[in-house]
């Protein structure tokens, strides 16, 4: 059984999209002769919190947890949602307040390459004897966080060990960066961070064809793309929802309001009857407040459900519940890279999928190829809408159905032993 030691910031009681990758590759590595040992900050900032998945942590798996301390004290002041508008990198409105463009100043040009940059030195100094002492000769570091990879960096340096760095999420060209008023040194010094990562780890993971070619075009180290997937979860015997359901499951601030989508429906709802009384918007998850405006502004309030933010398996059971199923991507050019994870438990719900993201989106090859749905840029409205009063003529007649295939390398066990196949080519 080969140890593998590793670094994510992550890990539950977390919850969220964040933490479900490594959580579940942990969960199979023993399966492929992969014994793995997480090492993981205690008293984390988590901005959500899921106490259900800790159940998933398999039993005797060795977890390291060694002290953090996170710049969001000052934060709490003011307000939480300051503190999560610090924490995540992202404006919660179109309008942010002078507070909030302060804190993103100071969280995008004092704390480089991110607000965790604090625990690299204390995590190195502590990891370097652990690995000497325990033979470890495998590291591996998932980001964001992108500080962990410095942690890799570092350790990679001083000790004889091959290192794999995973990133869920691009570094500099991440959509919110723009969003962090970096200064021209702040800007500089991510990019050098980023270069030094890349040429330095032995090899790189990442999760969409988008940042494959954007990181091939900087290092000539092995890059490999390993998507997020879906796992055997509750609720496979969900009963359909009786009405018209659109649901989308996971956050859906303002700068991802779909406006074409809302006013797509509100003209259904005016052109026919039947779907405005059996039309439900679901939204299960954090909403932002641009959001809920437009949609009360389109007449739409009455068709609006608000769950909130939900324990992962009662999200699963919302999809697999849903008529149709929502999957929103802002239209920005950067976004294309981004596959959310949630994609991959709608194509386990097996309920159409409606996805609306960016020209070029790493999305739509994966709705094709699976034939689990249809992907819509912002400027397809017309094409939106005659697919949506399809799906609810089909609704009617009890028929509304995706007939997908290929699904299963998407499962979490299968992806599993691509990576476990991944560390012990670094050490063959």
């Amino acid at each position: 059984m080969k140890r593998v030691l590793i670094i994510c910031y992550y890990w539950p009681p977390a919850g969220g999209p964040g933490v479900q990758r490594w959580l579940k590759f942990v969960k199979y590595f023993r399966d492929f002769n992969i014994e793995p040992i997480v090492f993981v900050p205690e008293g984390a900032n988590y901005p959500i919190t899921d106490d259900s998945l800790s159940s998933q942590v398999p039993q005797g798996v060795e977890i390291i947890k060694r002290p953090i301390k996170e710049p969001y004290r000052f934060a709490r002041w003011f307000s939480k949602r300051k503190t999560q508008t610090l924490s995540s990198g992202t404006l919660t409105e179109k309008k942010p307040s002078w507070l909030e463009r302060m804190l993103l100043y100071i969280r995008g040009n004092y704390f480089i390459p991110d607000a965790r940059k604090n625990w690299v030195d204390p995590s190195v100094k502590y990891l370097l004897k652990y690995l000497k002492d325990q033979g470890i000769d495998t590291v591996v570091t998932t980001g964001p966080p992108h500080s962990l990879h410095l942690i890799g960096l570092q350790l990679k340096k001083t000790l004889d060990i091959k290192w794999l760095a995973d990133f869920r999420d691009p570094w500099t060209t991440i959509h919110y960066h723009k969003s962090l008023r970096l200064s021209k040194s702040s800007r500089e010094k991510h990019k050098r961070l980023e270069q030094e990562v890349l040429k330095g780890a032995d090899h790189i993971v990442v999760t969409s064809p988008t940042t494959l070619e954007e990181f091939k075009a900087i290092t000539t180290k092995p890059v490999d793309v390993i998507t997020n997937g879906f796992d055997d979860e509750v609720g496979s015997n969900s009963k359909l929802d009786n009405h018209f359901s659109l649901v989308h499951v996971g956050t859906l601030l303002s700068n991802r309001n779909p406006e074409a989508l809302w006013s797509v429906l509100a003209e259904l709802c005016k052109e026919h009857e039947d779907i405005a009384k059996s039309l439900r918007i679901r939204l299960v998850g954090k909403v932002g407040k641009e959001v809920l405006e437009t949609l009360h502004d389109l007449g739409l309030g009455t068709n609006l459900e608000i769950s909130g933010y939900v324990s992962h398996d009662a999200a699963i059971q919302a999809q697999q519940s849903a008529q149709l199923l929502l999957l929103i991507e802002m239209n920005k050019p950067e976004t294309r890279a981004i596959i959310p994870g949630k994609l991959f438990e709608y194509l386990r719900a097996r309920r159409p999928i409606i996805a609306i993201g960016p020209h070029g989106s790493d999305i739509e090859p994966i709705l094709k190829e699976t034939g689990a749905g249809e992907f819509f840029t912002y400027s397809e409205r017309q094409e939106l809408k005659q697919e949506i009063l399809q799906c609810f003529d089909l609704f009617s007649t009890g028929t509304l159905k995706v007939t997908s295939s290929g699904v299963q390398k998407y499962h979490r066990r299968n992806l599993t032993g691509r990576m476990a196949a991944l560390i012990r080519s670094l050490n063959p």
